[in-house]
């Protein structure tokens, strides 16, 4: 009888942690979408306001379970608003937006600095000689569960037509990579057989960005994508997702794997562009549409 009861107790207790987190999430989800953060959205996630409604509901819906799920702490004396969680939220969950997945599983909390932030590195060269330093960060993504972002760059970041960098996208694409069982430049695809071309197609972008970075020549992905293919899956998503018109120009192919992979053409989030920046390697944007 002990025996048995033990194992109704287990089995009751077992039943209850995998109810009441979705008995939570119905509810939260249930709940109409405060008016307070749909303003904030629509101030700092520009891509929002080029989103047909059923998009923004799906948006929406996917920043109410990121807000339950997940732990913001602020850091440095830093003081965290409803503006910075839904702003840093809102940002992050684009990047799931038509992807059946759940929201980050592996992440649990997002830690938030006022500015840049340091973290301590140490490095050892060909001899063997350990040099400790202090390295300036925007942000950073941890493998055990957690992401650090400076809000400074976050708030601006959102508010630009396509800056081309935001620390967000960039993290929670690492977050994503990851998610594969290592942070290599390639996540999860869905299925074996789309390695081959995603491996082959990013490999010659990312031989091109290191040429690139080698002789000072600017274009629409950020140098420090060179740095390995992780960090060149992550500014390439930023890219993506900022400025979709001038990625899809300049690179269509890397463009067309990354519409497979987030099922979104962000592209129709912008207006269109009316003419190529020579000057500064940017667009020149027309009206909304």
């Amino acid at each position: 009888m002990t025996a048995l009861l033990t194992v109704c107790v287990l089995t009751a207790v077992a039943a209850l942690a995998w109810w009441v987190p979705r008995w939570r999430l119905a509810r939260a989800l249930a709940r109409p979408f405060d008016p307070a953060y749909l303003a904030v959205i629509e101030r700092n996630v520009i891509q929002y306001r080029g989103m047909p409604e059923a998009q923004r509901a799906e948006l929406r819906r996917l920043v109410q379970q990121f807000l339950l799920q997940k732990k913001f702490v602020g850091c440095d004396g830093l003081d965290l608003t409803d503006e910075m969680r839904v702003t840093i939220a809102a940002q992050a969950c684009l990047l799931l937006m038509g992807r059946p997945s759940k929201v980050y599983g592996q992440l649990h909390t997002v830690l938030v600095y006022p500015g840049a932030f340091l973290v301590p590195r140490r490095q050892v060269d060909a001899a063997g000689v350990v040099t400790e330093q202090r390295q300036d960060l925007l942000g950073e993504s941890w493998g055990d569960g957690r992401v650090v972002l400076s809000w400074d760059h976050v708030r601006r970041a959102g508010n630009e037509v396509a800056p081309g960098q935001n620390v967000v996208l960039h993290e929670f694409a690492h977050q994503l990579d990851s998610e594969s069982g290592s942070n290599n430049g390639a996540p999860w695809l869905g299925a074996r057989e789309r390695y081959r071309k995603w491996s082959q197609v990013l490999g010659r972008h990312f031989e091109q960005l290191r040429a690139e970075a080698w002789h000072g020549q600017y274009g629409v992905l950020d140098h420090y994508g060179a740095n390995s293919p992780a960090e060149f899956f992550a500014v390439a998503t930023e890219s993506f997702f900022e400025q979709p018109y001038r990625l899809a120009a300049r690179h269509p192919e890397l463009f067309e794997e990354f519409v497979a992979y987030y099922r979104v053409d962000p592209r129709d989030w912008f207006p269109r562009p009316l003419a190529e920046d020579p000057f500064h390697g940017g667009v020149v944007y027309g009206q909304w549409q």
